[in-house]
């Protein structure tokens, strides 16, 4: 069995040193790399070809966001868990918007990592539990102040399907072939979904999904 190899970015060596201990007694991963600067991190996501990066967002030279949005642009095939001291939806959204796949705090990271590492590995989304109860608190409480329903129930079954999927991190055409439908089709709901929600963009999407616990 082929193991997942991964890139460590962090510009502490005895943090980087302690991740590589945790996953490296998985007899499924190896640390493949690791980098100590946002630019670094790019070259060698490049060079190594790992399977996933597991990034923080506070490094020299080029911050982690940044380099999340470099390693999407340039290999979009390699997913990247950000590990964060942020807990802030701000961070979450930008993190999104960027490319990341999933958003961990570094407090959790011996809980969550390994399964966020398999979970980006199979094409899912992953978010600490804090971070899914932060997103869902704040939620509710917009909700109450703004006097407002909650726009999920305005989706038909079809496109609460969708939705789900499109927040797993599914492409458009991968939806189009589970749900046997035509890449028009999907679009054309993806669009009314998100007119619906009041959202704007894929990573909203996603925000939204794990506020309301939809995936994880």
């Amino acid at each position: 069995m082929s193991k997942i190899r991964i890139l460590l970015a962090d510009d502490h060596t005895v943090m980087r040193a302690g991740l590589r201990s945790l996953l490296e007694r998985q007899p499924d991963l190896e640390v493949a790399g690791e980098a100590g600067d946002g630019a670094r991190t790019v070259e060698l996501a490049e060079s190594e070809n790992p399977d996933v990066v597991v990034m923080d967002i506070a490094m020299p030279r080029l911050n982690g966001i940044e380099a999340t949005r470099q390693i999407a642009a340039k290999r979009p095939e390699i997913p990247v868990v950000i590990l964060s001291m942020h807990f802030d939806e701000s961070y979450v959204l930008r993190a999104l918007k960027a490319g990341a796949r999933a958003y961990l705090l570094k407090d959790s990271a011996e809980a969550d990592l390994i399964s966020a590492i398999r979970a980006v590995c199979d094409g899912r989304s992953y978010f600490s539990p804090a971070v899914s109860k932060m997103l869902l608190e704040d939620y509710v409480r917009q909700l109450q102040e703004k006097g407002e329903e909650d726009s999920y129930e305005l989706l038909s079954p079809r496109e609460r399907e969708i939705l789900q999927l499109l927040a797993e991190g599914r492409s458009n055409k991968d939806v189009a072939n589970l749900l046997n439908l035509s890449l028009y089709t999907v679009e054309t709901h993806r669009s009314n979904i998100l007119k619906k929600l009041g959202l704007h963009s894929v990573p909203e999407l996603i925000l939204y999904a794990v506020r309301k616990n939809l995936i994880r």
